[in-house]
């Protein structure tokens, strides 16, 4: 019998032209439903879902003063109209509003995009379509502004991969990406999945709208601004290359957003990592590694995500430095604004801060970062008491309503200190105890973090 013939019988020929014939059809299913994609942004459910999503999240009027409160009443009277202008290829987005926002630890600036409530609506509503298309295909290392997944998870794996013997870092800091990134490149890569030719001209409308600031509308041939709801996806889009390429050559690595770390047994490993990535962004992808932040290191001396490691066989979590002299530094403006007022207006003020930020490490299991950070909020408040007393004498009086003898009272009232040194004397301790600042409702980080750990 003719081998064709057998494998026919044996269905193997048969069974791979149907195959091929199966998987060509949906190919064309899937070029024909995303040449449609248009319609389905504008879609009624989708456009219901995004004008929800925009209301939640609020934020700041972008160029024309639009808020958010009067999204509803504009979409009534001028949504038909400019409907139809996406539809026919004529919408114009205004230019983002630019607004500049310390960089943590206080070195420089960052440029944070603001774009019109308006534009906010149809970028949500295209972020809703072209999510579900791309998310399926990125990499399970990749855990920034992804549905299901959170820096949480890019810490916990980051912590498995130094558990496993993998206890070298190359951490790879993007200069600028936001900033940078390469509009060609770009919607070439989104163009790959999305075949409708309308909404590839409004995203590539929305890369260039330009930046306004103090009046000026500037040019923007590069750059993703942050504050736009489409900028993370088209983040991800881009860099998926790089994760494929960490996938292709087997690396162990988390990234979230332009954060990433590659994980490897040494200095040696990871300083030939490190060039050779570094000629893949900058030659494939157009992008600069910066060279100062960049490192190849111990993953006990870099942060990751806010988070460090313990270097114990078992790593543990810990707060970086870094973060806590952040917070500091929240606390203090916190404070600042709270001049005059009731302590425990001051603690009311502080408590979502301090939730949200526990809320944030509750991975953290080294419990040393909570102890001096309680002990560093209460110094902090008994100085504002001190400052609230302004004068010796009614400093006295103050520390003796507190349970302070008179003589004492009088001698720590005049000693010639400041208000810091004072906070921190044994009158001040005694004085205004941990039990009465639990009283005014302040938290304790330790024992929130005791809870944490209890609950997980």
């Amino acid at each position: 019998m003719p081998e064709d013939s057998r494998k026919g019988r044996g269905g193997t020929s048969l069974d791979t032209g149907r195959e091929r014939q199966a998987s060509a059809a949906a190919e064309e299913t899937s070029r024909s439903e995303t040449t449609m994609l248009l319609e389905e942004v504008l879609r009624r459910e989708n456009l219901k879902k995004a004008y929800n999503r925009v209301r939640s999240n609020k934020g700041a009027p972008g160029v024309d003063g639009m808020t958010v409160d009067d999204l509803g009443a504009y979409l009534k009277e001028h949504w038909p109209r400019r409907k139809e202008e996406i539809r026919n290829g004529t919408y114009q987005p205004q230019p983002v509003r630019r607004v500049d926002i310390p960089k943590p630890g206080g070195k420089g600036t960052r440029m944070l995009g603001i774009p019109t409530v308006l534009d906010r609506f149809i970028q949500q509503a295209i972020l809703q379509v072209l999510s579900p298309i791309f998310d399926p295909h990125m990499s399970a290392f990749c855990y920034g502004f992804r549905p299901g997944r959170n820096a949480h998870d890019a810490v916990r794996q980051a912590r498995k991969y130094v558990e496993d013997g993998y206890r070298c870092v190359v951490d790879i800091d993007l200069e600028k990406f936001f900033d940078t990134v390469n509009h060609d490149m770009l919607m070439a890569r989104v163009a790959r999945r999305v075949k409708d030719k309308k909404l590839l001209l409004l995203i590539r409308r929305y890369l260039a709208s330009g930046v306004m600031h103090e009046g000026v509308v500037q040019a923007h041939r590069s750059g993703t601004p942050q504050g736009s709801p489409l900028s993370p996806l088209l983040s991800n889009i881009l860099l998926d290359e790089l994760d494929k390429e960490l996938e292709r050559r087997g690396h162990r690595f988390c990234r979230y957003a332009d954060d990433c770390n590659v994980y490897v047994k040494s200095i040696k490993a990871g300083e030939r990592v490190m060039a050779s990535l570094t000629r893949f962004l900058e030659k494939k992808l157009r992008l600069k590694v910066n060279g100062k932040k960049s490192a190849v290191a111990a993953p006990w001396v870099r942060k990751f995500l806010g988070y460090s490691m313990t270097r114990q066989k078992i790593p543990r979590l810990k707060v970086a430095p870094e973060s806590i002299r952040r917070l500091e530094a929240q606390i203090k403006e916190v404070l600042r604004k709270g001049r005059g007022r009731a302590i425990s207006r001051v603690i009311t003020d502080m408590t979502p801060l301090l939730r949200g930020w526990m809320e944030y490490f509750r991975l953290v299991s080294v419990k040393a970062a909570f102890e001096l950070l309680d002990e560093w909020i209460r110094r902090k408040l008994r100085c504002v008491l001190w400052r609230q007393w302004k004068t010796p004498r009614t400093r006295a009086k103050r520390l003796m309503e507190r349970g302070i003898e008179q003589v004492r009272a009088y001698t720590s009232s005049f000693n010639g200190h400041g208000p810091w040194w004072n906070a921190g004397a044994s009158h001040m301790n005694h004085a205004v105890p941990i039990k009465w600042f639990a009283q005014q409702g302040l938290m304790s980080l330790l024992a929130e973090q005791r809870r944490l750990i209890r609950l997980s």
